[in-house]
C-alpha cells in the first residue's frame, strides 16, 4: 500500500523552545490514522507544515510523493483540512457556502452540485434551510466536513474534530469519518483516547518532539497482554469479604474489583481462593489494555 504521507527528519522550534525533534512518520493510504499527544506536543505545528503554513527549520514532507513547499499550494489539492473551530460566513445557509467554495476552487457548476448534494447528505445537513449562523457546535464541525470533502481529496487532516463537542456531536463526526476512509486517507489529531479507539487503524504518539511510539492500534494493544482482571461478585457484602485479604485490588462499584496489571497467574491464584472459601461470582476476565493506559505509560516513560 503506497504512502499518501511522508514525514521525514522534521524539526521546528520556535526560540529555544523545540517543538518538533526529528519526527519520521509514513501514512498508508486508505487508513485512518490516530496522531496522539498532549496539549502543546506539536500536533498542530506538524499539520500547518504539511499545509505549507509553517516552514520547517530542517527536515521534508511529501504529500502523494510531492515535496511540501512553505508559503506555496501546489501539494494542497490532495489535501483537505478541518480546524478545531472552523469559521463560516454565518447569512449563509450550507448549501450557498458549499456552492461559493466550489467556486473558488474552479469547479463547474454541475461538479459544484453534485458534490454538494453528495457531501450535505452524508454529514446530515441535506435537508436543512437554516443559516449557518444559528448552527450548533456540532453541525458547524459537520459542515466543516464536507467544505474539506469538496474536493475529493486524498488527504484530510484533521486538528482536534470532536474536543469541544457532546456526546452526540462527536459521535456523529466520527461516523462520518469512518464512511469516507475508502476513498480519503484520514489524520486525526486528538488527545480524546476513546475517539481514537473507536476509529483509527493505527495511532502514532507524540511527546518530547518525537514519535515515540507508532504501530497499528490491533498490534499496539498486543504490546501489553492485558491491563490486570476484574472480578465482578454476586453481591456486595462477598466482594467486601474478599477485598479485606486483597488489599491491592481496586473496588470499582459495590460489587466489582480490579487488580490493575495483574497476570493470567494472578488470575488463577484468585480464582483457586475463591473456590476454597466457595464465594460465588458473575464473572471473572482479563480487561484487554486501554489505549488511555498505554498513552500514559509513553508520557511517563518515553516509551513502553
Amino acid at each position: 500500500m503506497a504512502n499518501i504521507l511522508e514525514i521525514n527528519n522534521l524539526t521546528k522550534s520556535f526560540g529555544s523552545n523545540k517543538i518538533l525533534d526529528g519526527i519520521n512518520l509514513q501514512i498508508p493510504s486508505g487508513t485512518i490514522y490516530g496522531f496522539i499527544g498532549k496539549n502543546g506536543a506539536g500536533k498542530t505545528t506538524t499539520m500547518k507544515i504539511i499545509l505549507g503554513l509553517l516552514q520547517a527549520d530542517e527536515g521534508e514532507v511529501l504529500v502523494n510523493g510531492e515535496k511540501v513547499k512553505f508559503g506555496q499550494s501546489e501539494t494542497n489539492k490532495y489535501m483537505g483540512y478541518l480546524p478545531d473551530v472552523p469559521e463560516f460566513y454565518g447569512y449563509m445557509t450550507a448549501k450557498e457556502y458549499l456552492i461559493l467554495c466550489g467556486k473558488i476552487t474552479g469547479m463547474s457548476k454541475i461538479q459544484i452540485k453534485k458534490r454538494s448534494d453528495e457531501l450535505l447528505n452524508l454529514v446530515g445537513l441535506g435537508d436543512d434551510k437554516k443559516k449557518i449562523k444559528s448552527y450548533s457546535r456540532g453541525m458547524k464541525q459537520r459542515l466543516g466536513i464536507a467544505q474539506a470533502l469538496l474536493n475529493k481529496p486524498k488527504l484530510l487532516l484533521c486538528d482536534e474534530p470532536t474536543s469541544a463537542l457532546d456526546p452526540l456531536g462527536r459521535n456523529d463526526v466520527l461516523e462520518i469519518l469512518e464512511k469516507i476512509k475508502d476513498e480519503t486517507t484520514v489524520i486525526f489529531s486528538t488527545h480524546i483516547l476513546s475517539d481514537v479507539e473507536s476509529i483509527c487503524d493505527h495511532v502514532a504518539f507524540l511527546n518530547g518532539g518525537k514519535i515515540v511510539l507508532n504501530e497499528k492500534l490491533v498490534d499496539l494493544k498486543k504490546i501489553r497482554k492485558a491491563d490486570g482482571f476484574e472480578i465482578v461478585f454476586v453481591n456486595h457484602e462477598d466482594c467486601v469479604k474478599f477485598n479485606q485479604d486483597y488489599m491491592e485490588f481496586e473496588a470499582r462499584g459495590d460489587k466489582t474489583l480490579v487488580l490493575k496489571n495483574g497476570s493470567q497467574e494472578d488470575m488463577l491464584f484468585a480464582m483457586g481462593n475463591l473456590a476454597e472459601r466457595k464465594i460465588m461470582v458473575e464473572k471473572i476476565e482479563m480487561l484487554e489494555p486501554s489505549l488511555d493506559s498505554l498513552f500514559m505509560e509513553v508520557i511517563d516513560d518515553g516509551a513502553i
